[in-house]
């Protein structure tokens, strides 16, 4: 009786916190980490970095000095030399921990061990990135944190800047505009590309920018929005009206920068300006972020006279691509497939959108569209979302560098709900005015009566 009292004495508190480490393993793995996962892996790493190291090829012989030192002083063996550790920093997600490479080794090589750190150390990932000629950086993930993404509370505001996802090395995917001026964006159906649409949207609905769109879905995903959006068109007819005032914008920018750099000889240099961030404050014109939802629907025809009016289109479209950085206007192309088949300019405009977004796709072909000319290995990696996790996408750029991000979940109302507190951010563009959509009025709130009869104060 007593072996057993002390068995449940013993075995009950191990076995209820084994229980409780695989249920937060499981469903809050943040927890986890922060409970179990650090300490471990933190042990994991300060006991066994020099022989992993060795194990991984990344040492090097000892100097010569440093030999004559070690047998003057002790008779240990003289060991391979790994790379000088810093100081392990704990996250919230993993650890970090910069690395000064020793005489002969490149970043590459730690790059091509990362993998077996991971299963050395114990974590989900390991991620490594270059500081400066000499140091890396190793960002050890301890979980999978694109399975319930959550985003960084810290971080900076800015214009033009908008946080709309996670990267796989929980560092946040920013979409700057001042950096990538033009981005396409695509997925099939379901995949999450409309929810990475509605975090774009409410992210800049808070900033000092103008807000167009072009839905030719009848305005199903930007008609919500109407409160913050200077300018809606909701079919390619409205869409060809559009794009000649937002050209004719743009060229008006153009004359005011020209009209900026016509100044007299004595003038600082810092004050001529080929853009319209070089204006001054009181003299530049907002930002203009163009939304082009479904850009096949402007491609189709059906007659001679919409193939006339889809090539007007396509060549509005690369002239805003190939010029509107300077004027301040910004393109965000989305859609399900975008090739050469759509017809005549679609690959001339393809090329003019530096950024690149694919969610989950149909076939390898449209995942080769989005990502084939600036990151061929980053397509394998699109054609294998699956479609149990919407919002997961593949991030790249012209600079060939890639990596898988996902979206958190954001619910139309509360995107919706966004625009309507900041509809009195809407700057006032006189030529978009009557593209402006109409906002229906919201009906006031009819608060229930009181059911408690009043009590006088007094008899």
């Amino acid at each position: 009786m007593t072996d057993l009292a002390t068995l449940l004495e013993v075995g009950g508190p191990v076995a209820a916190l084994g229980g409780g480490a695989a249920y937060a393993r499981a469903r809050h793995p943040g927890v986890y980490w922060s409970t179990v996962g650090l300490p471990v892996s933190t042990v994991r790493l300060l006991s066994s970095y020099g022989s992993v190291m060795e194990a991984c090829g990344l040492t090097v012989a000892p100097s010569r000095l440093r030999v004559l030192a070690v047998k003057a002083t002790t008779r240990r063996e003289v060991r391979p030399v790994p790379p000088r550790r810093g100081i392990i920093r704990p996250t919230t997600t993993g650890l970090r921990v910069r690395l000064r490479l020793a005489p002969g080794q490149e970043p590459a090589d730690v790059a091509a061990s990362a993998e077996r750190l991971r299963h050395a150390w114990g974590v989900h990932a390991v991620y490594v990135t270059t500081i400066k000629p000499g140091v890396v950086e190793l960002r050890l993930v301890g979980f999978d944190v694109l399975r319930r993404v959550r985003m960084p509370r810290k971080l900076r505001p800015d214009i033009l800047r908008v946080p709309v996802a996670l990267r796989e090395d929980a560092t946040p995917f920013v979409r700057d505009y001042r950096t990538v001026p033009h981005q396409l964006t695509l997925g099939a159906t379901l995949s999450g590309k409309s929810m990475y649409l509605r975090h774009l949207v409410a992210g800049l609905a808070r900033q000092p920018v103008a807000l167009v769109g072009i839905d030719c879905k009848r305005g199903v995903e930007l008609a919500p929005f109407a409160p913050r959006l200077s300018a809606l068109a909701t079919d390619p007819e409205q869409a060809a009206e559009l794009l000649p005032v937002l050209i004719r914008e743009m060229e008006d920018r153009y004359d005011l920068i020209k009209a900026r750099q016509g100044i007299a000889p004595s003038t600082p240099d810092e004050e001529i300006t080929s853009d319209i961030w070089g204006l001054p404050e009181h003299e530049r014109p907002v930002p203009v972020v163009l939304f082009v939802d479904e850009v096949a629907e402007l491609f189709l025809v059906a007659t001679k006279k919409d193939e006339e009016r889809r090539d007007e289109m396509v060549t509005q479209l690369i002239r805003l691509a190939q010029l509107g950085r300077a004027a301040g206007i910004y393109l965000e192309v989305c859609g399900q497939r975008f090739g050469a088949e759509l017809g005549k300019g679609a690959t001339m405009l393809r090329a003019q959108l530096t950024g690149r977004v694919c969610h989950r796709v149909n076939d390898e072909a449209s995942a080769k569209m989005a990502l084939g000319d600036i990151a061929p290995e980053a397509v394998a990696a699109a054609c294998a979302i699956a479609p149990e996790r919407p919002g997961l996408a593949v991030a790249g750029d012209t600079s060939g560098g890639w990596s898988r991000i996902r979206t958190p979940y954001l619910s139309l109302g509360d995107a919706a709900e966004t625009c309507r507190e900041s509809a009195h951010l809407v700057p006032d563009l006189p030529a978009l005015k009557r593209f402006r959509p109409d906002v229906p009025v919201r009906p006031p709130v009819e608060t229930p009566g009181s059911v408690v009869r009043p009590r006088p104060v007094t008899d």
